[in-house]
């Protein structure tokens, strides 16, 4: 087909939009706890609800696309956010949240899964690298945004923010007067929105290559049966989880141990730490051209493990700035397990990329565990389990033995 920049530029904003909608549960986690009276264990739910549409919807996904073609594909998706997000806005209760998220969840595990081989096919596949690495800077652009936006909401809906077009739009449609949900009506309208400019563009056909297609079941049940296999797929349970962990008690253990406010430093604090993200994205970029994977991922996790002990035990002004550096080092994590992956399981490269994308489930699994042992032993002891998350990668950086090398300005691809 003719490449289309203003398609591509379409996708970006899908990026950014997931983004936004998924990394604002961190901020809000202090704001949920208060607002339902619940412990951290309940409140882990949120994110297990989120998370666990993940590890269910992305496989699904892919055989959706080669059924139904991907406009009605990305329609489909968004549909269910817009039902996740105003089910919620509507009915603000703790049980409605959990399946308000696990509905957005699926919506958002589907565009994942979607936008990729179309991106490929209207970006051109000589592009495509690309345009994969600007797509990664868009989303953490859009983490690093979403909890600014959510500081200014709160403000503007505050009795100090005095009339603004934010309390004008939004005050009327807050129910039970619970002001951070105005949150899930925004984001109701931006899937109108979204659904209304997919709806009016033609999109190419996408046919899937072999590394995209989902593969039969004897497939799957021949990777499974690979300990290499399931050693990479832990490995992205163990990232994600420690991602998510890390972004969505943040803001309650600086609130805990440190007195900072949820809607103010908390939200700022998330929001560096997916600014930290991006800029360790491009540092990340270059020192794979430096050094051996398996070099990089070591370093990095290593200092990830430093950077978290300053954070747990670090005075509040260094507890405050060590926590968004975290994500500066493990920035590089997922995309090298991932990579090495793939470049040590060189055949079914499709079906392979299902099972570790299903590895995002560590995104429920983790926090809970982290919410879980917080309720016994207090937050800071339960932040020490991301040291078992990080000795895993670790374990993986150390072991790993891909059948062919990243290049660096040392050497070309190797094959060994």
């Amino acid at each position: 087909m003719k490449r289309s920049i203003f398609l591509v530029v379409v996708i970006l904003l899908i990026w950014f939009v997931i983004s936004f909608v998924t990394n604002i549960l961190g901020p809000l986690m202090p704001l949920i706890i208060e607002t339902y009276q619940i412990n951290l264990t309940m409140a882990s739910f949120l994110p297990f609800s989120f998370f666990l549409a993940y590890g269910i919807a992305s496989i699904p996904a892919g055989t959706m696309i080669e059924r139904i073609g991907v406009k009605k594909s990305i329609l489909v998706a968004f549909g269910m956010n817009l039902l996740g997000s105003l089910l919620f806005a509507c009915f603000p209760m703790y049980l409605v949240a959990l399946l308000s998220l696990f509905i957005i969840g699926i919506g958002m595990a589907m565009l994942q899964v979607i936008i990729n081989p179309l991106m490929r096919t209207a970006g051109g596949e000589e592009n495509f690298a690309f345009f994969a690495v600007l797509a990664q800077l868009v989303f953490g652009l859009a983490s690093f945004v979403s909890p600014f936006v959510f500081t200014h909401f709160m403000s503007s809906l505050s009795p100090e923010g005095g009339d603004n077009m934010i309390k004008s739009v939004f005050s009327n449609l807050v129910q039970q007067d619970i002001q951070w949900t105005s949150l899930y009506w925004l984001f109701g309208i931006v899937f109108v929105l979204m659904i209304a400019l997919i709806t009016s563009l033609k999109l190419p056909k996408v046919t899937l290559k072999e590394d995209e297609k989902t593969g039969s079941l004897a497939v799957y049940k021949t990777l499974l049966q690979d300990r290499q296999v399931w050693m990479f797929f832990l490995g992205i349970v163990a990232y994600v989880g420690t991602e998510q962990a890390l972004a969505n008690w943040m803001s309650e253990f600086l609130k805990t141990y440190h007195g900072f406010s949820p809607e103010v430093e908390g939200a700022q604090a998330v929001g560096w730490f997916w600014g930290s993200m991006s800029i360790g994205c491009l540092f990340g970029l270059l020192a794979l051209r430096l050094f051996d994977a398996k070099i990089v991922l070591t370093v990095a996790t290593l200092l990830s493990g430093l950077t978290l002990a300053m954070a747990l035990f670090g005075s509040a002004s260094i507890s405050y700035v060590s926590f968004p550096a975290i994500g500066f080092f493990i920035s590089v994590m997922f995309s090298i397990v991932f990579s090495m992956a793939l470049n040590t399981i060189t055949s079914h490269a499709g079906p392979l990329s299902g099972i570790l994308c299903t590895g995002i489930f560590g995104g429920a699994l983790v926090p809970f565990v982290v919410g879980a042992i917080g309720d016994l032993v207090g937050l800071r002891m339960a932040f020490l389990f991301l040291y078992v998350t990080f000795g895993y990668i670790l374990y993986i950086s150390i072991v790993a033995n891909p059948v062919i090398k990243n290049k660096t300005i040392k050497r070309k691809p190797a094959v060994t």
